[in-house]
């Protein structure tokens, strides 16, 4: 997958400015693509010159001008082609994953220092996402909403960043419980 389609993607919902959609990124796609505002600055640049995109300057008074961006024919003909291409499966690259692995030959503590703050960012990760669940809800329940809502897409990723970040947590925390009780306890053999 390329930049270009999670850019696409997001902006399927109307007009967006790089602004917005950088929040977008922030919280509701991140959980499957991160990218930072200048490389979305520099992809809504590619996309409007490539005509998948098309710009519009916004006039506004008391405050600086604005440029709006919706996602063309073109635009959704790539997404369309994008979907039809066979996926290739979740490869995960984590840093902590391989500490995790040497923590037996290392000083546990900064490991553990780790797995305590990616604890606390996955369960805050997991807030913003059951919000954004919730925001797309409205007043329905999630049964009800995934029955009627004419736009699920959104809400399904959300409910796969969820997952995943509950995951982490869970995971985060029992690692690191069972790896202090580890430390416990050699602790008291060396005795």
């Amino acid at each position: 997958m390329a930049l270009r389609h999670a850019v696409l993607a997001a902006m399927l919902d109307g007009e967006f400015t790089g602004y917005q959609l950088a929040k977008i990124f922030d919280v509701g796609v991140s959980n499957f693509w991160y990218a930072s505002p200048q490389q979305l600055y520099t992809e809504l640049a590619k996309l409007e010159k490539a005509g998948m995109i098309s710009g519009q300057q916004v006039i506004q008074l008391d405050r600086p001008n604005k440029r709006v961006f919706t996602v063309t024919e073109a635009g959704l003909e790539e997404l369309t082609t994008f979907a039809a291409a066979t996926s290739k499966p979740l490869s995960m690259r984590d840093d902590l994953a391989v500490k995790v692995q040497a923590v037996d030959h290392l000083d546990p503590a900064p490991v553990l220092a780790q797995l305590d703050e990616r604890a606390v960012e996955a369960a805050a990760k997991l807030a913003l996402f059951e919000q954004g669940m919730r925001r797309l809800r409205g007043g329905l329940d999630e049964e009800e909403f995934l029955r009627t809502s004419p736009r699920v897409g959104p809400y399904l990723t959300y409910l796969a960043g969820c997952r995943l970040e509950r995951e982490m947590r869970d995971w985060c925390l029992s690692t690191a419980a069972l790896l202090r009780s580890r430390t416990v306890s050699h602790s008291e053999e060396e005795r």
